[in-house]
């Protein structure tokens, strides 16, 4: 398979047609069709139904589609990288991370390296845990932040400065809004709003004795604003991170703080024996020296 033709294959699914496709590549229609038949006589699956009007993918289609274009960004991240000058510093840095405050800490850190390398951007793709290991695994991403334990087997890591206090986000006329503090038992008969992956958390099971099973779990949330619009529309209560939403003001939402407090630190990670370029490797010492 050769990185030619799955161009010619992205081309197809954005334009939606091959006649249109054919146009933007300067190929002749005759000579596109049968680069692409030849791809799919290559794999043994048909890639494309073929309408009057416009062509669709099919199921085998749209996986090629989603590996294609992640083959086609590590190629021109590659090229980015191996073309560098050794005069002048410039690049791209993509760190995956949940929401937390703690972008913060990322933020200042570039900030200061771009006092010096101006031409050096940095790119925060949003995600969680399970979504960051997985682009960081596949190269798609340079760095990652995650929560808790660091599979040192597989990655290094810098623990960075910060620590993300969980609570509870609610609307300020629940009864809840009155206490200070938020207790397991508070939360037992209430319906709760969680992150799909919270229970992966060691501190949060030791919080909830009691087990997933028995809470009143009537909504997930990938990201923390979709799950503030279900709290605002009276879902329930979600159990989250602190400073994430903004609660203050005439707001009509409230975080309380979970009792005995529950923190959860986070690293910075890449991957174990990681090449890296010249503008990630600066990056990293400038994070060092802020940590």
């Amino acid at each position: 398979m050769e990185l030619r033709v799955l161009q010619y294959f992205l081309a197809v699914t954005r334009e939606q047609s091959i006649s249109g496709a054919a146009e933007s590549l300067y190929l002749s229609q005759p000579t596109l069709s049968r680069q692409l038949k030849e791809l799919e006589e290559e794999l043994g699956k048909q890639l494309f139904i073929r309408g009057s009007r416009r062509v669709t993918l099919t199921e085998e289609g749209m996986i090629l589609r989603k590996r294609a274009e992640e083959i086609m960004e590590l190629v021109k991240k590659a090229e980015d990288e191996i073309s560098q000058s050794d005069e002048l510093i410039a690049g791209d840095i993509t760190v995956g991370t949940g929401e937390t405050d703690g972008v913060r800490f990322l933020a200042r850190a570039a900030q200061n390296l771009q006092k010096d390398y101006p031409l050096i951007h940095l790119h925060i793709v949003s995600g969680d845990k399970a979504t960051v290991i997985e682009e960081l695994d596949r190269g798609l991403i340079d760095f990652g932040i995650i929560f808790g334990d660091v599979d040192t087997l597989k990655y290094e890591h810098i623990q960075l400065p910060y620590k993300d206090a969980w609570g509870v986000m609610m609307r300020r006329d629940s009864p809840l809004a009155e206490k200070k503090e938020i207790t397991a038992a508070d939360l037992m008969d209430k319906p709760l709003i969680i992150s799909r992956q919270a229970f992966q958390n060691a501190d949060f099971r030791k919080f909830f004795p009691c087990g997933q099973e028995n809470l009143n779990i009537v909504a997930t949330y990938n990201l923390l604003f979709n799950g503030s619009v279900m709290v605002d529309e009276g879902v329930g209560y979600a159990i989250c991170f602190d400073k994430i939403i903004n609660v203050s003001g005439d707001s009509e939402l409230c975080f309380r703080p979970l009792s005995p407090r529950m923190e959860a630190g986070m690293s910075i990670v890449w991957k174990k024996y990681q090449v890296h370029s010249k503008v990630t490797e600066r990056f990293l010492n400038k994070l060092r020296e802020c940590v």
